[in-house]
């Protein structure tokens, strides 16, 4: 997690020197499944696919997927990733909200409320494995983790100089998001928590490649910050992903 935050301040730096220049998904099911060397095949095809082309969750219909799998032991390292993500899906929303307040782009707004269902989407987890949701009781902005605490801050600040800023801002969350859950994945045999971290990637997917239409349509090339090239390319040329309806509550 510190190497990825690493690199993504790192990244901020750069688009920020570049500036409103140029600076320069799917990973398809196989690709994704493939980042996690617990998942097999035949598990692979069980994951039901609850995200629409907003990158929405239906977690209506996830719920009564993830209910029906058995309840295993957590490792102290599913415990820390399920913690972990429901922050970092949360500093998207959070972030994006203020955004939208800045810039009032429609994008930004969009995608918020296409947060909420990814942060309801892990919540589901923590309910079912009795874990306590660090982000129940914290407002906007506000972070349990501390590393979370302080990249809010500078995304704030980053994406407040202008428009293209915000929007590369959103490209590199998404980016990080991908990446991050890539990492969780490797380090469970879960179906359930797998599951869930399968249709977070998809709806991150669709995010990222809706970021960077928006930087495109404005003469920007997005250059990948946190993803590596090859992964990032065939995101961005590959079709929205989807699949239920996709509209959780």
């Amino acid at each position: 997690m510190r190497r990825i935050l690493a690199l993504l301040l790192l990244g901020i730096v750069t688009m920020s020197v570049l500036g409103a220049g140029c600076i320069s998904s799917e990973t398809t099911s196989n690709t994704s499944s493939s980042s996690s060397p617990t998942t097999s095949p035949t598990e692979s095809d069980q994951i039901p696919v609850t995200v629409n082309e907003n990158g929405n969750i239906n977690t209506a219909d996830l719920k009564s997927y993830i209910d029906s799998l058995p309840a295993g032991e957590l490792t102290p390292e599913e415990k820390k990733g399920l913690l972990y993500m429901v922050e970092e899906e949360k500093l998207a929303h959070d972030v994006y909200t203020k955004l939208y307040e800045k810039w009032g782009l429609p994008i930004f707004k969009n995608i918020a409320e296409s947060e909420s269902t990814h942060v309801n989407a892990v919540r589901l987890l923590l309910e079912k494995y009795n874990l306590t949701d660090p982000t129940q009781n914290e407002g906007v902005g506000e972070f349990q983790n501390e590393e979370l605490q302080k990249l809010y801050d500078q995304l704030i600040e980053m994406g407040s100089k202008s428009e293209i800023d915000a929007l590369k801002v959103g490209a590199l969350i998404e980016e990080t998001d991908i990446k991050d859950l890539e990492e969780w994945l490797a380090l469970t045999d879960k179906l359930d928590i797998i599951t869930v971290y399968e249709n977070l990637m998809k709806g991150s997917r669709n995010h990222l490649r809706s970021f960077v239409s928006q930087l495109e349509s404005r003469g920007v090339t997005y250059e990948p910050q946190v993803l590596p090239k090859d992964e990032f390319e065939e995101i961005i040329n590959s079709s929205l992903e989807t699949g239920g309806k996709g509209n959780g509550p």
